[in-house]
């Protein structure tokens, strides 16, 4: 990784100041919608965060029928292997 100059380290950090953040807790519930909002609402609202997810990544968002989705199914009470592969 590219060590950056102190002027543009200050810079960069000079940017993001600005930038609208808001720091939460996973226990706060002021962001549950699901009272005001339908499943098929929330998936809609998901998409975008998704798409910019993959583009971000730099890659193609895949392109395959429900079928051939790479994943494993475990059952009630079978022991999951214990790599990050799972």
């Amino acid at each position: 990784m590219k060590k950056l100059a102190p002027s543009d380290a200050e810079s960069r950090r000079e940017g993001r100041a600005g930038w609208p953040v808001v720091v939460r807790r996973l226990a706060d519930d002021d962001d549950d919608v699901s009272d005001v909002t339908t499943a098929a609402e929330r998936i809609a609202m998901m998409w975008p965060l998704a798409e910019e997810a993959w583009h971000l990544a730099g890659r193609a968002i895949p392109d395959y029928d429900r079928a051939s989705t790479p994943c494993r199914v475990f059952r009630l009470g079978e022991r999951r292997p214990d790599d990050s592969d799972s």
